[in-house]
């Protein structure tokens, strides 16, 4: 049995919808080159260099406006990130998070940026989950300048825990993040978007 539960957000609590935000950039803002930069797992190009903590959300925004129609505005930036994730979550997985959320330690572990941070927690929020009485800590990219599958990433998250880190369980949708986790002696499961995450955490 674990002692603490780390869950990666996109493709795991929240539903990702690449065809959308693709649609949303393009329609909304012109911006043609977005299909180079995205990616289910790991974002490319200046998208990437957000995520990594390379560059500020004010430069990436500006970037994007540079290549995008005349009038484009930064919030036309910001809602077309955010048409990436499901505005609905799956109602077995917010049953899953809030019936674990009084018997475990829960936190938050995910390649993430400043602009869709701010979606994730208003989704989160939208479907029931209060993100600040819910997860104990959120360990995003951006912020500490550090990436899945990197060891470092990991490492530092079970040094902030505070446990042995076979003591806890991390949920990934990504094989490439679960086998990094599991390579430093993180408990990690692969989630298959869709399914019912309760079921993937029967044992729990």
């Amino acid at each position: 049995m674990p002692k603490a539960i780390v869950f990666d957000i996109g493709g795991v609590l929240i539903g990702l919808n690449m065809s959308r935000c693709i649609e949303a950039f393009r329609s909304t803002l012109g911006f043609e080159r977005i299909t180079e930069l995205l990616d289910p797992y790991h974002q490319k190009g200046i998208y990437g260099e957000l995520e990594g903590g390379r560059l500020s959300e004010q430069h990436f925004k500006e970037l994007v406006i540079a290549e995008s129609r005349p009038g484009t505005k930064p919030q036309d930036v910001e809602y077309a990130m955010g048409e990436l994730l499901d505005k609905r979550m799956d109602p077995r997985t917010v049953k899953a998070v809030l019936d674990l959320k009084g018997r475990y330690p829960l936190y938050l572990l995910s390649n993430n940026n400043p602009i869709s941070m701010r979606h994730c927690l208003r989704v989160l929020k939208d479907n029931g989950i209060d993100p600040d009485a819910t997860f104990r800590g959120q360990f995003i990219s951006s912020d500490l300048k550090l990436m899945k599958p990197a060891p470092e990433f990991y490492r530092y998250v079970i040094q902030r825990i505070g446990l042995p880190p076979q003591e806890i369980l991390f949920i990934d949708d990504n094989k490439a993040n679960v086998d990094g986790a599991r390579a430093v002696g993180l408990d990690a499961r692969l989630y298959n978007p869709g399914t019912d995450l309760g079921l993937l955490l029967s044992d729990c």
